[in-house]
């Protein structure tokens, strides 16, 4: 138990930057939902990216639409 809790990544403290105003969500905007993938394309959680809960849900069914229309890889190939 212990290692697991060493292992772990802390938590980032919640300062949404769309209800700031700052970014707005748009699945034809590929350069800021890149900031929220992982490098093998899974989508970061809310814990580690500090946007709120309703920006997390829309933040993920953009990145959704983004990848079904490929602007967005679903994968990374690897070579």
């Amino acid at each position: 138990m212990r290692r697991q809790n060493k292992l772990r990544k802390k938590k980032v403290p919640t300062n949404c930057p769309f209800c700031k105003g700052v970014l707005v969500l748009d699945y034809k905007e590929s350069e800021i939902l890149k900031k929220y993938i992982t490098e093998k394309g899974k989508i970061v959680g809310k814990d580690r990216t500090g946007v709120c809960s309703k920006h997390q849900r829309k933040l993920a069914r953009e990145i959704k639409r983004a990848r079904h229309l490929a602007f967005l890889p679903f994968t990374v190939t690897i070579k």
